[in-house]
Order: structure tokens, then C-alpha cells, then sequence
């Protein structure tokens, strides 16, 4: 099967990048899923390209593959999360920070950069319009910059479903770089499919996966083996698709314990591979 296992930085939060990027790499896991964020990479901070050449020495040296996320919850409004998205009426740092993780992403030869839609501002009567204009704008940035981009169906986001996506995608024209950013986790959550059939129904269009345990309606990222998600048959279903890309661990609010819980996983998804693979 041989699946190319991640880890979210968003899951290294109180490490310095280069030590939670050493520990990654210490514990067997194929690549880093980077979020940018203040001490990790912040993109708006000084010496940027200075800074993204070493990272990008410092990713070769370890032998770590990369994506880039752009869920940082704080980055561009201390006040608000996530704000402002695409959706609200000055979108222009939301994109300004976009267009900046897709020459991230190029500089660091990145698999995919990720990013979602956000949830819609109260007030707003055409979110879809603004979403569409935006994500138009960056397909086109993302095209000239030879970058792979994967949104991300986000549970309780104006895109929150598969089904949201194929819309989303369909209205851009299909364009050729713009994929999907599969979270098993939120299939579990709110999909009609099985996890596995959800897999498989979005193979053709799979760039960038995030992995974690999940229960039925609770929109809450879990350790392995404490949600719901039966993962051999999931991981088989990876295999099968064609997909090559990382799968990386999606645990955000487990950062006070980030080695002890990366150890876990790791050992949890390989173990997990192997039953796949026997049945």
C-alpha cells in the first residue's frame, strides 16, 4: 500500500518550526502539512524569501515532502478567527495572505496549497458570488505559479460538503490545478457515503488529505481510535484510488502533548495500513 503519512504544524503549535519539523521526522512520517502562522513561517513577517529558502533546506535535509495550509486561526485579525475570508466585504487580506502561501508553496516545491471558503458574514446576501470571484482569482495565480491548489469542505463553512465542492468547481469552469482537500474526519461527520465511498467518489480530483478520528455530527478532530472511523478500510480506499499525495494528521488542539500524540498516531496509522492491506 505504502501511503505517505503527514503531520499538521498545526498540531506542533508550541514547538519552535524546526524542532516540531525534527520530531516529524524522527518518528518516520513522510511529510509536514505547514500551516503558516506566526512562529511558523508567518508570511507577513520580514526576510520571507530568506526565510522560506532555509525551511525549504531544512525540509530536504530531513527528507520531508510538503503541503501548505492556510488555517491559522489568528494570523490576520487578532480579534476575529479565521476573519477576514473571502466572503466578507474587504476580502483583500484573505487574498493577499493566499496569494502568499502559493509562492510559498512554489518556493517549497509543496504538494498543494489548502484553503477553504469560510463561514458566511452576517449580513452578507452573496457569498457565493464573492467565493467564486476569489477562488477565479487565485486559480489564475495558482496556474502562473505552476501550484496545485486543494480546497478544503469545511463542516459548517459556506463549502462544508463534497457535494459544495463539486459546485464550486463546476461554476470555476474545472479548472485543471483546482482540487479537493478531503478531511476523513468530516466525512465521518456529515457525508451520506461511508468514509471509504467518499474516498473514492473524489479519486479523480484528490490532492491533499488530512486524516483524524471523527464522530457522527460533532465537528471535533479526535485521536486515532477514539471517534467512530473504522481507518483500515479508509486507508485501503486511499491505496486503491491512485492517490499519492500525503495523508497527514489533522490534530490542532493537541499540541500540549504533540510528540507523545504524533508517536501514537504514526504507529496507529501503520498498523492500520497493514490490516487494510490483509483483508
Amino acid at each position: 500500500m505504502s501511503i505517505r503519512f503527514g503531520y499538521g504544524t498545526n498540531g506542533f503549535a508550541n514547538h519552535r518550526l524546526t524542532d516540531a519539523l525534527a520530531v516529524i521526522a524522527d518518528l518516520g512520517y513522510d511529510g509536514v502539512a505547514l500551516t503558516l502562522d506566526h512562529d511558523h513561517l508567518d508570511p507577513f513577517a520580514p526576510d520571507l524569501a530568506r526565510r522560506t529558502d532555509e525551511l525549504a533546506a531544512t525540509l530536504d535535509r530531513l527528507g520531508l515532502s510538503v503541503v501548505v495550509e492556510t488555517g491559522a486561526r489568528y494570523l490576520l485579525d487578532p480579534w476575529h478567527k479565521h476573519a477576514p475570508t473571502l466572503l466578507h466585504d474587504d476580502p483583500a487580506k484573505r487574498l493577499e495572505f493566499l496569494r502568499r502561501a502559493i509562492r510559498i508553496g512554489a518556493d517549497l516545491d509543496a504538494e498543494a496549497v489548502s484553503f477553504w471558503s469560510g463561514i458566511t458574514p452576517a449580513g452578507v446576501t452573496d457569498p457565493w458570488e464573492r467565493l467564486v470571484r476569489g477562488c477565479a482569482e487565485l486559480v489564475g495565480f495558482a496556474a502562473d505559479a505552476g501550484v496545485t491548489l486543494g480546497f478544503e469542505p469545511e463542516p459548517g463553512m459556506l463549502v462544508d460538503d463534497i457535494a459544495a465542492w463539486r459546485r464550486l468547481h463546476a461554476d470555476l469552469g474545472a479548472p485543471p490545478g483546482f482540487g479537493i482537500t478531503l478531511d476523513i474526519g468530516h466525512c465521518r461527520c456529515l457525508e451520506p457515503l461511508p468514509v471509504p465511498e467518499c474516498v473514492l467518489a473524489v479519486a479523480d480530483h484528490l490532492v491533499n488529505v488530512q486524516i483524524d478520528d471523527m464522530r457522527r455530527g460533532v465537528h471535533e478532530h479526535l485521536e486515532f481510535g477514539t471517534g467512530e472511523i473504522d481507518f483500515p478500510p479508509v486507508l485501503r480506499a486511499l491505496a486503491e484510488s491512485g492517490y499519492r499525495g500525503l495523508v497527514a494528521v489533522e490534530l490542532p488542539r493537541h499540541s500540549h502533548a504533540a510528540p507523545t500524540v504524533a508517536a501514537h498516531s504514526i504507529e496507529f496509522l501503520r498498523k492500520a495500513e497493514r490490516a487494510g492491506e490483509a483483508t
